[in-house]
């Protein structure tokens, strides 16, 4: 059948969904959309198309069924969560209809003894730690808008954090995921044991594929006890001075869970001081988190840094307020990226921008650039050196303009390839991806 056009009436894409998802509200036109979710989406979207509709499944036959329907009707589909990151990667074009797992939020199963959680993709990030909690564990993420964000948002934008130091990114921690096909067929890869390997590359291939691949519908974690004390050092001062002693921290013993190196202006922002920053944070029994903060404090204080130590609800409000300071624009035309750049260039980046953070071991960061012509300047320096500069949010007219991925290696085809394989009549968040897949 032809594709949907933008003048085709709503009721009709409405009505086709209606029928599968049957219950009140679960189907909810365009216009009907309440404004600040109809900015969110057009903030994922090519300017000039809305899509008809946006539809709510509540299990995954559902999905699979609301699938199905758009592969046949050859429908464009966005793929979402909540709608917190819909606003990062490329730009979908044509879409026809946005569907959302937000309501397939069920927990599976919580092995207690064998450390893993299976929950449904829409499950909110928070209420999942909320419930782990209560058996002293927890997912070792930390996410975009941790209060809002879905698990299987988490995974489609491949979202980490600083947790990342330790715990390595949510590609390392996911055991297993079951999602629908553009075809709207289920299918799974992995297992729900920490010792079940099929599938692997698969699951690898799912994280940070914005959703041009299928719809995560479920997801198994490897999960981590609760440690009994948490502590965080900063150190502040001259550039050179941080440099050095973030490599002495990195050819260490010691063992943080969460270190970043940040810009002066967040580091003034965030009252800590002046000059560049380094935060780091442990994570272990109360012996071992104060002997450890206190040989960081100890090599700030031989390099002439500024240091102290944060701790309880001080040290919470800290990691709070920076994640909000790093995610949060003062103004729309503000552009949000993603960086990656060899570790020991990280402090180099960091004072060529006002605001950023970099992963001390990973290399890997946000900045937030004032114009598009900075992010040409910075992304050049990073390609230099082999590392990278990608657009996670920013206007749309500047996503249009620029290549929001500015990818440069060799394996586009490939990626072609495998999307052909998995969504032949590329339905699914069509141009989001690398390339405009």
């Amino acid at each position: 059948m032809k594709a949907m056009s933008n003048d085709r009436p709503q009721a009709v894409c409405a009505s086709d969904f209606a029928s599968i998802v049957g219950e009140e509200n679960a189907v909810c036109l365009w216009e009907n959309i309440e404004l600040s979710q109809q900015k969110r989406i057009q903030q994922a979207i090519v300017s000039g198309n809305s899509p008809s509709c946006i539809v709510y499944p509540r299990t995954q036959e559902q999905l699979a069924a609301v699938i199905a329907i758009a592969h046949t009707n050859n429908w464009r589909v966005l793929p979402c969560g909540s709608g917190s990151k819909l606003s990062w990667g490329g730009l979908a074009k044509g879409v026809d209809v946005v569907v959302s797992t937000e309501r397939m939020n069920q927990l599976i199963e919580h092995a207690v003894g064998d450390l893993t959680v299976t929950v449904e993709a829409g499950m909110k990030f928070s209420d999942l730690q909320a419930l782990l909690a209560k058996s002293r564990q927890f997912l070792a993420v930390d996410p975009t808008a941790p209060e809002s964000a879905t698990i299987g948002g988490i995974v489609a934008t491949g979202d980490t954090g600083s947790l990342r130091q330790r715990y390595g990114s949510v590609r390392d921690q996911l055991l297993g995921i079951t999602f629908v096909r553009a075809d709207g067929e289920i299918a799974k890869a992995g297992g729900r044991v920490v010792k079940n390997v099929a599938g692997y590359d698969l699951m690898k291939l799912f994280t940070g594929s914005y959703g041009t691949l299928g719809l995560i519908s479920q997801l198994t974690f490897r999960l981590y006890p609760l440690a009994e004390a948490s502590g965080t050092v900063i150190l502040t001062g001259k550039a050179e001075a941080i440099s050095q002693a973030a490599d002495i921290l990195r050819g260490s013993a010691l063992t943080p869970v969460q270190a970043d190196l940040l810009s002066a202006k967040l580091v003034s922002s965030l009252g800590l001081g002046e000059g560049l920053g380094l935060i780091a944070r442990f994570q272990s029994i109360s012996e071992s988190v104060k002997e450890q903060s206190n040989r960081v404090l100890e090599v700030g204080q031989k390099l002439g840094l500024n240091g102290a130590i944060f701790a309880d609800d001080d040290e919470a409000n800290l990691w709070q307020r920076l994640q909000e300071r790093i995610h949060t624009t003062a103004r729309e035309s503000v552009i949000t990226c993603k960086i990656g750049v060899l570790p020991t260039d990280a402090v180099e980046i960091l004072t060529q921008v006002e605001l950023g953070l970099i992963h001390i071991s990973s290399g890997l960061g946000l900045l937030q650039l004032e114009s598009k012509n900075q992010v040409l300047i910075v992304r050049d320096r990073t390609q230099a050196s082999s590392g990278f500069l990608t657009i996670l949010e920013a206007p749309v007219a500047v996503k249009e303009q620029i290549d929001v991925w500015g990818y440069t290696g060799n394996a586009l085809p490939l990626m072609r390839r495998i999307k052909e394989q998995f969504d032949s009549k590329n339905i699914l968040s069509p141009g989001r991806f690398v390339g405009g897949i």
